[in-house]
């Protein structure tokens, strides 16, 4: 792929920003539409993964609204006619306030609701069914599962709908659903042993002795039957204990039926006292029997997961790491037979990481997503040879494509979007150019100003090609201001995403040029440029950084370097605390969220002690010389950058209290400063109106560094 230069546009002179409207969008000089808020930002509506109907002809989805006003949030389902092109998508009056909908066999959709037909039962989550008709309208909800206040979370039907795997939070002792633990604790202390592995995992203390755990029921007559049979082993002297589907980010997909529906294949992480520094996951069988479930990918010490079982059962897909401890390793395509047992590794020759893996249809090949140079689209594998070719599903950029179905008649329905939009919904026929199916949030970006993207690389660190984006509103003047976006990970990437926490389009529309970089540690440029960030956190990649804002603006002569502000999150706001104290005179402004500010207390109080022991070649005990060569808390001395510090009281990957102590540093040497802290969010920030609260006070700070800044000051 070769670098696209955009046109360079002569220097207006114009001013920044003027006023503010009371919506929060900004006035904007040239610009013939109001630019997206932040408001903007927080009310697009949301379009989820499609469900399809057993043959294929019926997709359901849900979009997720959000009261302008009071910031509420709730879906509005609606079901979609695969078979008549030009259809438009039909809402679906469930009844009840459903969510988690699937289908069934004979267009029979389930879902989960808390809500009753009486509207006067006890608010807990039940299971429920409903019957579409050609006419895409849905019969009163009838009841399959009502489990009592047992905490049903999940479930996923058997493909002959004569199964329900239910999923709940629960005591391993339990042999049954509905079995409750005998005695509580006489007070609110939580005891843990030395043994016990997490004590707290991203955003929620550990009960000891509870975990994840799915139970299969038959299905009669429309409802379960019977006391459910545990997939974990009914024994748990001799099941497995542990997490499936695995914490904190496992779900439903962790599972997979067989297709004659007489067992489930399934990911679980073992609990024990080296899960914290295990990245260990397996895929085990459960034969529904009560018995203990039977590992398969047991010689494998590292991470496995994704499996996907082929139409006729004869073959298991799923995606193995190789590298124990390492998170951010290569995902391969795997296949295992399950009359000999025998596996293979199927993808190793193509140095992609693949995710979101799918058989087609008829089974005579796979369909996985990758990242790759700033996109992420679908690669056909075939299941012979392994040999893997991209996909032109799009006209112009994939951009990122997900939440793929494969449908009969070599169909394939996706979700995709981009910087410029959300997710709407796409079908393609023949896996040629998709045709859009929905246009829930296409139209409402329209009404908003238009940014341009564009893509460039460089060479950085060590002469290595990196690649990297701008993002600005397309007809406004320059000179505009800069914004360095740093991502996080730091194995990952900004990509060509839509995001709604760190959004470059929102950030554009304020009247600044984002610029994001893939530095030395970036995902979808294989394997070798993930791995260089290794003990290496503040070297390569803050040269990347600095050589990419020199390439962008070279490139784009509207941008004003002379005035800047850098930002980023977790690893990229370790960067922000590293840039504080080893490119302190650069910035006018930065913007530090959940970042590492003192690497020795932040591995103490860490969760996945996985993630630091690898990037940092072992523990602190055994590697300090490394750690504190790239801890920015040993460069203190130098911090002089006004900085913006945000953290989350929930967050157990970065402990807020790395937060204060940078806050801390910011307010002994009388640097201007501001705290941002939600008690009730995690190291993301997810709620309406804390997100509101975020983009305004991030916007603000920005704007009182970079509005009255003289232009070339």
């Amino acid at each position: 792929m070769s670098a696209l230069i955009a046109v360079p546009l002569a220097l207006t002179g114009a001013p920044l920003l003027a006023d503010s409207h009371e919506d929060g969008s900004k006035t904007i000089p040239g610009l013939s539409s109001p630019p997206m808020s932040a408001r903007d930002l927080v009310t697009m509506p949301r379009l989820g993964a499609p469900t399809v109907s057993r043959f294929g002809r019926y997709a359901v989805f849900s979009v997720t609204y959000t009261d302008p006003e009071t910031l509420t949030r709730s879906p509005i389902h609606y079901a979609l006619d695969l078979s008549a092109p030009g259809a438009k998508p039909v809402e679906l009056e469930l009844g009840l306030d459903g969510y988690a909908l699937a289908f069934g066999p004979e267009n029979h959709l389930y879902f989960l609701s808390e809500d009753h037909t009486d509207r006067e039962a006890a608010n807990y989550t039940r299971l429920w069914r409903v019957s579409l008709d050609s006419a895409q309208s849905v019969s009163k909800p009838t009841l399959v599962a009502d489990l009592g206040d047992s905490a049903l979370s999940g479930f996923l039907l058997s493909p002959k709908g004569d199964k329900a795997a239910l999923l709940r939070s629960a005591p391993r002792e339990c042999p049954t659903f509905q079995c409750e633990p005998e005695g509580e604790p006489t007070g609110s202390g939580r005891l843990y042993e030395g043994d016990i592995g997490f004590y707290r995992h991203w955003d929620r203390w550990v009960k000891p002795g509870e975990f994840n755990r799915v139970f299969v029921f038959d299905l009669e007559d429309g409802e379960i039957s019977g006391p459910g049979v545990p997939i974990d082993g009914a024994d748990p002297t001799t099941g497995l204990v542990g997490n499936t589907p695995t914490v904190p980010f496992g779900g439903m997909e962790d599972l997979a039926w067989a297709p004659d529906s007489s067992g489930l294949y399934f990911v679980a992480r073992e609990a024990s006292a080296k899960e914290p520094t295990s990245t260990d996951l397996d895929i085990y069988f459960s034969d529904l029997t009560g018995s203990a479930p039977v590992v398969l990918t047991q010689a494998n010490d590292a991470h496995d997961s994704g499996p996907t079982m082929s139409p006729d059962g004869a073959t298991l897909a799923y995606l193995a790491m190789e590298r124990p401890g390492y998170e951010s390793d290569r995902l391969v395509v795997h296949l295992r037979d399950i009359a000999s047992g025998e596996t293979r590794a199927l993808t190793t020759d193509t140095d992609l990481s693949f995710g979101s893996l799918t058989w087609s249809a008829d089974g005579s090949y796979l369909l996985a997503t990758a990242a790759d140079t700033l996109d992420t689209p679908v690669f056909l594998i075939d299941p012979t040879s392994g040999k893997v070719r991209e996909l032109d599903l799009m006209a112009g950029n994939e951009a990122h494509i997900g939440s793929m179905a494969a449908l009969p008649g070599n169909r394939l329905l996706f979700v995709r979007d981009s910087i410029g939009a959300p997710n709407e919904l796409y079908l393609s026929t023949n896996l040629a150019r998709a045709r859009p199916l929905t246009n829930f949030v296409t139209k409402r970006m329209g009404q908003m100003a238009s940014t341009l993207t564009t893509r460039f690389s460089f060479a950085g660190a060590e002469g290595a090609t990196v690649w990297g984006q701008i993002t600005r509103l397309e007809n406004q003047g320059g000179p505009i201001p800069a914004i360095l976006y740093i991502h996080g990970g730091p194995q990952g990437s900004f990509n060509d995403v839509w995001s709604s926490r760190w959004n470059a389009r929102a950030v554009a529309s304020q009247g600044y040029a984002v610029i994001s970089v893939d530095f030395h540690g970036s995902s979808g440029y294989g394997q070798d440029f993930m791995d260089a960030i290794n003990q290496d956190w503040g070297g390569k990649p803050l040269v990347d950084l600095q050589k990419g804002l020199e390439a962008a603006l070279a490139l784009d002569p509207q941008i004003d370097g002379s005035r800047a502000c850098a930002m980023g999150a977790s690893y990229g706001g370790y960067m922000i605390n590293w840039i504080a104290g080893n490119w302190p005179d650069r910035f006018d402004c930065l913007v530090q969220h959940d970042g590492l500010f003192d690497l020795r207390s932040f591995y103490y109080s860490t969760e996945e002690l996985w993630f630091p022991r690898w990037d940092f070649g072992g523990s602190y005990f055994e590697q300090a010389e490394v750690y504190e060569r790239w801890n920015p808390v040993n460069h203190i001395d130098k911090w002089q950058t006004p900085m913006l510090v945000i953290t989350g009281e929930k967050d157990f990957r970065v402990p807020y209290t790395q937060g204060l102590q940078s806050f801390t540093v910011l307010q002994e040497r009388e640097i201007p400063s501001q705290l941002l802290v939600f008690p009730d969010e995690n190291h993301w920030v997810l709620g309406a109106k804390n997100s509101l609260q975020w983009h305004e006070t991030v916007f603000a700070w920005l704007d009182r560094w970079l509005s009255d800044k003289e232009v070339g000051e």
